[in-house]
């Protein structure tokens, strides 16, 4: 399975949510169950920290169907611009970690939250 690509556009102060529906090499839903994900997005690749921790759900296993959100609360403290983001599955039996997912975040600035 190759890394799918994903844009996210998150508001700051707003609480921020996406679904990702992931496939398997022959554009099937990609079955996870069995499976953990998680998500954070960098400033950039090398950075040290995380900017952004997703609370990363697998809300339909069988359907490959993977959520991401962000509170608004947590959002607010985010700065605006670009960030670079990529989410991970690992197969729980074997511990097998496969990025899945990457991507940008654009965070837009908020006068008002």
């Amino acid at each position: 399975m190759g890394v799918g690509y994903s844009d996210q556009y998150l508001e700051q102060g707003a609480t921020f949510t996406t679904t990702l529906t992931l496939d398997d090499d022959t554009n099937s839903p990609m079955d996870l169950t069995g499976f953990s994900a998680r998500s954070m997005a960098r400033r950039s690749y090398s950075s040290a920290n995380a900017t952004i921790v997703f609370d990363t759900t697998i809300i339909d296993a069988s359907n490959g169907v993977i959520q991401l959100a962000v509170d608004s609360a947590t959002s607010a403290n985010v700065p605006a611009g670009r960030l670079v983001y990529d989410v991970v599955i690992k197969e729980l039996s074997s511990n097998v970690v496969t990025r899945v997912v990457e991507g940008i975040v654009y965070v837009s600035p908020a006068a008002t939250y």
